[in-house]
Order: structure tokens, then C-alpha cells, then sequence
């Protein structure tokens, strides 16, 4: 059983990790519960018949790769799993997702969450168990992250006694599409839950490493099209056109100095032009040009300046050459992905327990990545929730001071008091 899976559900046993308001145990009682804990799991997740069920799911998974929602016999296989350990789930969840429970019922709540889609890929290694779908793999590790959760779920399930927490388990369609946690998020799977935890095998470790970063890790992610329209006709008389190949060709010079001249060299950023679409015959000016992109970064501001940019400049270079442009970046086909921020707090906990199952030696910094995962929706809701958390408790706080200032404070030292910072809620 894999050890990231391990760190998480050991660090699900632990009481003190997500609820603010209970008390931490001492810490020999700490350090006892975690040994035993952790020796129950290993056990558990390490014995012959745990190892041989996970891997025939994974099998089975990757013989049949299904597209962002059509995941339909996945969805079947995990509902077939949870009915066999007796665990609740609902379904249908945002067309082919299924969110099960497991644990007391109460609060706190903790999420973790597996992506089921494939991409459309020929697997052409020959194994015993490839792809049997044809243009279609599982060339993302998800068939691996479903069994993974799976795993998770049976060891939770023969352990709930212990679990002083409810554990939201979370198996999501089309990640691959970047709008699958949207929709999930929609569905209100996120409610009550006090944090949220996914993983990704990647293959540039060592098995049993874990790495990840606190703050920014994976860069945020839009994607543009734009089409330049001018008028065509006849190469060989160019001065009748207005050239939109000419439009589009300084455009995709002039999108690269954006980040080579616009932006700071330590705030790493990109901007890639993939796909120009113009004419189809060697003499003849079209009347128009479709090009598009993907444009990433790691902060929100410098993304959102990217998309502004690259606006301004299609458009700009456009009117240069007496055409006109549209530039589009939203919809399901060119879905925005904001960027992956860790908190570190949590972050912090993680590298804690990570240190227990693998020892300290095997857990690493991971880099910064530009690649991107609609996990950062999660993130999002979690950033906007606690923000509003922390809005209505400074609120109460205030309501609460206001009543308990005497009443014989003058009005200037009363003016005075009440402009102090507020006391920030205990974590």
C-alpha cells in the first residue's frame, strides 16, 4: 500500500490535527497513540491480501481508461468496492462522481479526494494488462490514485472505532477537463469539511519519498484562443488584403516578450503559443487566422495580468495591421485553472506525519511545477470559506466588546479602545 496513503490516514487517527477546539493530549499519550496507530495501519495495509486487492483494482481500472465524464464503469467498480466494505456513499456526484463517509458522524470533517478520468492516448506498451480501449490510457496514474482511496477507505472502514472524525472520501470525474472539482464543489461535497488533502504518484522519486512544498507549488492555468480577422484574396496582389497571417505572426512574437521584458525574471511565468489555424492554399490570403495558447503562473496577480496582456497585445498587434480580433478565455473548452497554494500550516502537519511513516531522509522540498490541477478549487473554497469564518468571528468579537466596555469610559478613551486590533480566534 502506498505511503502516501499511509501518511494521510495515520494523520486522520490523530485527534488534534484539524479541530481548533480540542485539547492536545500530552505528549507521551501522543507519542504512544501515533506508534500504535501507525503500526495497526502498516499492518493492515501491508499484509498479502490488502496488496493483491489493491493492485487487481488498479488492473481493472486501467484495462478500461474512461474519459472526463464517462467514467461510468469506474464509478460502477467503486460503488461495487464500498457496497462490499458496507460504506454510505452518494452517487451520482456531478455526473460520475461518487463522495462516500466513514468515521463518527461528527465533527471534524476531512476530505481526500482521487480523480478517476483517463486521457485519450494509445498505451503502446505491451503488458498483460493494457489499455483495452482504444485511443484511451491511463497515462495520469488515476487508475492508481482510485485504488489508492479505495485502500484508504477498507483500513478507515476496519478502524472507525478509533476515528474521533468523519472522513469525507472524495472520487472525482474530470480532472483531466480542469472543471471536475468545480462541479463537485457544487454539489456542496466540501460542506462541514475542515480540510482537504490530495496526492499524485509522479515517477521522478524514489518510491517512499514524499515531497511537496508549503505556499505556491503548482503554477495557475488559462488557455486563449483568439481569431484575427482581415480580408483575403489573392497572394501575389497583397496590397488589396489586410493580412491576418501577418496580424497573427507578429502576435506570437510580440506574446513572448510579455514574459521576457514585462515581467520579473524571479516570478516565473509562460506564455505558449500551440495552434494556428489559416489558410490551406499556397496563393491565397485567408480571411482569417484562429490561434491559441495556455498561459501560466504561480501567483493570482501575476496570472490575472497574464490574461490581461495577452488581450492587449493580440488585439493591439491586430489593429497595426488593419484587422480586428477576439479573444476568448473562458468555457468548458478552455477552462481556468487558478494556481496551487498549500497552507502551510497543514503543509506543516503533513511533513510531520510524512516523517513517521518514511522517516525524515526520504521526505523532500518538491519544486515549483507549471503544471496545473483543478485540486486548487478545493484550495480556493477553503480560502474563501475561512475568510469568511474569520470575518464573522471578528464581528462577534466586536459585538462582544462593545458590550463589555464600561460605561463610564469617557467618549475619547472609548474611541481609542475601539480602534485596537481585535484579538485574532486561537488555532
Amino acid at each position: 500500500m502506498d505511503s502516501l496513503r499511509l501518511i494521510l490516514l495515520l494523520l486522520l487517527f490523530l485527534p488534534t490535527c484539524f479541530s481548533f477546539n480540542l485539547q492536545t493530549p500530552s505528549h507521551n499519550e501522543h507519542s504512544n497513540q501515533s506508534s500504535s496507530l501507525k503500526q495497526q495501519i502498516l499492518e493492515l495495509a501491508n499484509s498479502p491480501r490488502m496488496v493483491k486487492w489493491m493492485t487487481s483494482i488498479r488492473r481493472e481500472i486501467h484495462e478500461y481508461p474512461e474519459l472526463a465524464y464517462e467514467e461510468f464503469k469506474t464509478s460502477a467498480l467503486i460503488r461495487r468496492e464500498l457496497d462490499k466494505l458496507g460504506v454510505s456513499y452518494k452517487w451520482p456526484v456531478a455526473r460520475t462522481g461518487v463522495v462516500a463517509k466513514i468515521g463518527s458522524g461528527s465533527p471534524p470533517f476531512v476530505a481526500l479526494r482521487a480523480d478517476m478520468d483517463a486521457l485519450p492516448i494509445q498505451e503502446l506498451v505491451d503488458w498483460d494488462h493494457k489499455s483495452k480501449v482504444d485511443g484511451k490510457m491511463h497515462a495520469c496514474a488515476h487508475d492508481a490514485h482510485v485504488a489508492m482511496l479505495l485502500g484508504a477507505a477498507k483500513i478507515l472502514q476496519e478502524m472507525q472505532d478509533k476515528l474521533q472524525a468523519t472522513v469525507v472520501l472524495i472520487f472525482q470525474p474530470a480532472e483531466e477537463r480542469g472543471i471536475g472539482a468545480k462541479d463537485m464543489i457544487q454539489e456542496q461535497v466540501l460542506e462541514d469539511v475542515e480540510a482537504i488533502f490530495g496526492l499524485h504518484l509522479v515517477s521522478v522519486y524514489p518510491i517512499g519519498v514524499v515531497a511537496s512544498r508549503p505556499g505556491e507549488f503548482l503554477a495557475g492555468c488559462g488557455s486563449f484562443k483568439a481569431k484575427i480577422n482581415g480580408k483575403g484574396g489573392f497572394a501575389g496582389i497583397p496590397q488589396h488584403c489586410f493580412d491576418p497571417v501577418l496580424a497573427a505572426s507578429a502576435s506570437v512574437i510580440s506574446l513572448q516578450n510579455i514574459v521576457s521584458r514585462e515581467a520579473d525574471p524571479l516570478d516565473s511565468q509562460v506564455v505558449s503559443v500551440a495552434m494556428v489555424d489559416a489558410g490551406s492554399t499556397h496563393d491565397i490570403i485567408p480571411d482569417s487566422v484562429t490561434l491559441g495558447g495556455t498561459y501560466r503562473a504561480f501567483s493570482k496577480k501575476s496570472f490575472y495580468a497574464l490574461r490581461k496582456r495577452i488581450e492587449e497585445v493580440i488585439k493591439g498587434q491586430a489593429e497595426v495591421h488593419r484587422c480586428s480580433a477576439e479573444v476568448e478565455f473562458y468555457g468548458n473548452e478552455l477552462p481556468t485553472i487558478p494556481p496551487t497554494t498549500n497552507d502551510e500550516r497543514i503543509y506543516q502537519l503533513v511533513r510531520q506525519v510524512s516523517s513517521k511513516i518514511v522517516g525524515e531522509k526520504n521526505i523532500e522540498l518538491a519544486p515549483l511545477f507549471t503544471g496545473s490541477e483543478d485540486f486548487a478549487f478545493y484550495l480556493e473554497k477553503f480560502c474563501f470559506t475561512c475568510r469568511h469564518r474569520l470575518k464573522k468571528q471578528r464581528k462577534r468579537k466586536e459585538r462582544e466588546r462593545d458590550i463589555e466596555v464600561p460605561k463610564t469610559i469617557s467618549s475619547r478613551r472609548r474611541s481609542h479602545y475601539e480602534q485596537q486590533p481585535l484579538l485574532q480566534p486561537k488555532e
